[in-house]
Protein backbone atom coordinates (compact mmCIF):
# COMPACT_ATOMS: atom_id res chain seq x y z
CA UNK A 1 0.00 0.00 0.00
CA UNK A 2 1.29 3.48 -0.62
CA UNK A 3 -0.29 6.46 0.37
CA UNK A 4 -0.33 9.25 -2.43
CA UNK A 5 -1.18 12.22 -1.05
CA UNK A 6 -2.34 13.36 2.72
CA UNK A 7 -3.45 16.89 4.24
CA UNK A 8 -2.65 17.98 7.56
CA UNK A 9 -4.31 20.24 9.57
CA UNK A 10 -3.00 22.56 12.52
CA UNK A 11 -3.76 25.28 14.40
CA UNK A 12 -2.42 28.08 12.06
CA UNK A 13 -2.82 26.81 8.51
CA UNK A 14 -2.81 23.33 6.54
CA UNK A 15 -0.64 22.00 4.30
CA UNK A 16 -0.86 19.07 1.83
CA UNK A 17 2.03 16.70 1.44
CA UNK A 18 2.15 14.63 -1.74
CA UNK A 19 4.50 11.95 -3.61
CA UNK A 20 6.36 12.54 -6.18
CA UNK A 21 9.10 9.87 -8.29
CA UNK A 22 12.37 11.23 -5.86
CA UNK A 23 10.18 11.78 -2.79
CA UNK A 24 7.36 13.92 -1.72
CA UNK A 25 6.66 18.16 -2.10
CA UNK A 26 4.90 19.47 0.61
CA UNK A 27 2.48 22.58 -0.54
CA UNK A 28 0.89 25.04 1.08
CA UNK A 29 -1.86 27.70 0.49
CA UNK A 30 -4.75 28.55 -2.03
CA UNK A 31 -2.02 28.73 -5.30
CA UNK A 32 -0.29 25.27 -3.76
CA UNK A 33 3.01 26.81 -3.43
CA UNK A 34 5.52 24.53 -2.63
CA UNK A 35 7.34 24.91 1.01
CA UNK A 36 9.99 22.18 0.71
CA UNK A 37 10.93 19.28 -1.52
CA UNK A 38 12.13 15.81 0.46
CA UNK A 39 14.21 13.41 -1.52
CA UNK A 40 13.89 9.48 -0.13
CA UNK A 41 17.61 8.93 0.32
CA UNK A 42 18.15 12.63 1.90
CA UNK A 43 19.75 12.83 5.56
CA UNK A 44 17.42 13.07 8.75
CA UNK A 45 18.76 15.70 9.77
CA UNK A 46 17.92 17.26 6.37
CA UNK A 47 14.07 16.37 6.96
CA UNK A 48 13.93 17.34 10.39
CA UNK A 49 15.06 20.61 9.22
CA UNK A 50 12.36 20.39 6.31
CA UNK A 51 9.69 19.31 8.84
CA UNK A 52 10.45 22.31 11.35
CA UNK A 53 9.86 24.82 8.25
CA UNK A 54 6.19 23.03 7.65
CA UNK A 55 5.29 22.77 11.38
CA UNK A 56 5.90 26.56 11.62
CA UNK A 57 3.11 26.66 8.68
CA UNK A 58 1.12 24.50 10.79
CA UNK A 59 1.88 25.56 14.03
CA UNK A 60 2.68 29.77 13.75
CA UNK A 61 5.96 30.53 15.44
CA UNK A 62 6.72 32.30 18.54
CA UNK A 63 10.27 34.21 18.01
CA UNK A 64 11.21 32.58 14.61
CA UNK A 65 11.10 29.12 15.77
CA UNK A 66 8.21 27.04 15.48
CA UNK A 67 5.10 26.86 18.22
CA UNK A 68 5.45 23.10 18.41
CA UNK A 69 7.15 20.56 20.70
CA UNK A 70 9.75 18.68 19.46
CA UNK A 71 7.19 15.22 19.18
CA UNK A 72 5.10 17.68 16.93
CA UNK A 73 8.10 18.37 14.48
CA UNK A 74 8.76 14.40 14.82
CA UNK A 75 5.06 13.60 13.51
CA UNK A 76 5.62 16.10 10.68
CA UNK A 77 8.25 14.72 9.79
CA UNK A 78 7.05 10.81 10.17
CA UNK A 79 3.81 11.90 7.82
CA UNK A 80 6.29 13.34 5.09
CA UNK A 81 8.69 9.95 5.43
CA UNK A 82 5.60 7.91 5.27
CA UNK A 83 4.31 9.74 2.17
CA UNK A 84 7.48 10.36 0.28
CA UNK A 85 8.16 6.26 1.03
CA UNK A 86 11.67 6.71 2.86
Amino acid sequence: MRIRTIVIEGDKGQVEISRTESGAHVTSGEFNQILVEVARDEHPEDRYAKAQEVAAVLYGTTRGKPNATNSMVHDVMNEIDRVAGC
